[in-house]
């Protein structure tokens, strides 16, 4: 099979008891010459949806948030949208890594993935129409992603995400992708979600983020926090009771979707 067909179907359509459907996607990524995963949950085929883009945490891949928050299903109906979940390699963190080619999940998520998924789906192909979120690495991608592309989503979310990596410069492996933090900081400074808060003036994104009072993360959200609020950005922030795991945010994504889904129902764009 040639290599610039964009995808396979791998599993079509499985039945939920709802409209929805379910589908995992092989992706092709020219720029990454290889196929992605990518699980799609489509609630009603009939009518175009609002997108959003949910990413997984580090180490872990496509299905995550399917298996750890198995109502995303349901979810999706309630909240009127298509819900489109790619794998984030291992160890990503979402950038296109300036040391390592085979790398580009920036480029893989805006520039392929959203064009393919507007064309294969019924989707209001607008920025007005489009969020997304994700947890811990994911949560950073989310944030990342949509402070570099503003034209292209409306509204972000983190949940226990990574939102200043320059704190952590032996976890995760997060060298491999940046370099070393001694040699290479500006690597680090320049793809660090709490630097691009510079980039951001008020109302130009919607965000919402939250982290567990027991998660290693929560300095890091209360810092991005705190600059939002120094440089009068809206935003909706929340610590509650949890730690970093599929509990917590199995429990936060609903919430996260609540926000999108009165985002969406307040935009009449078609």
């Amino acid at each position: 099979m040639k290599k610039n067909l964009l995808f396979i179907i791998l599993i079509l359509g499985i039945a939920i008891h709802t409209k929805a459907s379910v589908d995992t996607l092989l992706v092709y990524s020219k720029k990454m010459h290889k196929y992605i995963k990518t699980v799609v949950i489509d609630p009603d085929k009939s009518k175009k949806l609002p997108v959003i883009y949910l990413l997984h945490g580090h180490s872990a891949n496509y299905a995550q948030w399917v298996n750890d928050a198995p109502q995303m299903v349901k979810k999706a109906t309630e909240t009127g949208a298509i819900f489109v979940m790619p794998d984030g390699g291992y160890n990503s963190w979402y950038f296109d890594s300036p040391i390592d080619s085979s790398v580009r999940y920036e480029t893989f998520i805006t520039k392929e993935l959203i064009p393919f998924i507007d064309s294969a789906f019924a989707t209001k192909a607008n920025r007005n129409n489009r969020a997304i979120t994700g947890l811990s690495m994911g949560g950073h991608g989310a944030f990342y992603l949509a402070l570099k592309h503003k034209d292209l989503f409306a509204a972000a979310g983190s949940i226990c995400g990574g939102l200043d990596i320059r704190p952590f410069p032996n976890n995760w492996q997060i060298s491999k992708v940046l370099g070393s933090i001694n040699t290479d900081s500006q690597n680090w400074e320049k793809n660090t979600v709490i630097n691009l808060i510079d980039s951001l003036k008020n109302n130009e994104l919607q965000l919402i983020f939250d982290c567990g009072f027991d998660d290693f993360f929560l300095p890091v959200n209360r810092a991005v926090h705190e600059k939002l609020l120094a440089a009068k950005i809206q935003h909706d922030y929340i610590e509650r009771a949890g730690t970093h795991n599929a509990a917590y945010w199995g429990n936060s994504i609903d919430y996260q979707l609540l926000f999108f889904r009165k985002l969406f129902s307040n935009n009449l764009r078609p």
